[in-house]
């Protein structure tokens, strides 16, 4: 009962999908992982633990962050709006939005599932919910680290790319942080997965997450190939620099047309 009414408050605050095509997986997105966290603690709220609490606390913060940034970004920024116009596929068929907007409900509900089944089992602290949380929390800050970063280079110079911070570890960063983030929440359910279906949606969510977040650094390398391709240092950064993991030697994803999202 709890996941088919989290998956129908995904669906709802999902939605603004219909407004324009790339909220289902910006704005919406956020907004839908505040929300279910949030309806969690209203559903439990007879049986909270300090860790269930922190857990969705800390993705209400993570949601709302997000959903607030790139709004924000968007009524600031005019590049950026216009790349997202230009991105939005605005022709995309109304049979096929309906299609993505359920696959991305289904997709948050995956990722936000363990800290749920956490809940229903009545488990608090112990080392899967610790370990979850720290990586949880790393993850949020890097992806905040990231922004501030990057934001501050803009104001420096708009047209260069940034390679500095913790841009000069991996070039997507903020990508890295996602994944902190959502191995955390996986790995804080092991220990509370008893069913093939808990395991199922978990699994699909997680490993849901995971080919997103190859599929946007692919997406964002091609965009940045194209703006900084002809600078040689722009050439050795690519080239020494691992484009989502740190100290992992993969430097491309572009040629991996699989990851196409």
């Amino acid at each position: 009962m709890h996941l088919l009414i989290n998956l129908i408050l995904a669906l709802i605050l999902d939605s603004a999908g219909f407004v324009m095509y790339v909220y289902f997986f910006s704005i919406g997105y956020g907004l839908s992982v505040a929300g279910l966290a949030a309806a969690m603690l209203f559903m439990f709220r007879g049986s909270l633990l300090p860790a269930h609490v922190i857990m969705c606390l800390l993705l209400i913060v993570y949601g709302l962050r997000l959903a607030g940034y790139l709004l924000v970004r968007e009524l600031k920024n005019a590049n950026y709006k216009k790349l997202l116009k230009a991105e939005s596929k605005s022709n995309v068929p109304v049979g096929v939005k309906f299609c993505i907007w359920i696959a991305c409900a289904l997709l948050f509900l995956g990722q936000t599932s363990p800290v749920l089944f956490r809940m229903e089992a009545g488990k608090g602290f112990d080392i899967f919910s610790v370990i979850g949380i720290v990586l949880m929390a790393t993850g949020i800050l890097l992806e905040i680290g990231a922004d501030w970063q990057k934001n501050e280079a803009k104001k420096k110079d708009a047209h260069m790319f940034v390679s500095t911070g913790l841009y000069s570890f991996v070039r997507c960063p903020n990508y890295l942080g996602e994944l902190l983030l959502w191995t955390g929440v996986f790995i804080s359910g092991l220990n509370v997965y008893h069913t093939a279906l808990e395991w199922a949606v978990a699994l699909l969510g997680y490993i849901g997450i995971i080919y997103v977040m190859f599929s946007g650094a692919r997406r964002l390398e091609i965009r940045q190939d194209k703006n900084y391709g002809h600078m040689p240092a722009y050439q050795n950064y690519v080239k020494t620099t691992p484009i989502l993991l740190p100290f992992v030697p993969i430097y491309s994803v572009k040629k991996h047309t699989w990851l196409v999202a």
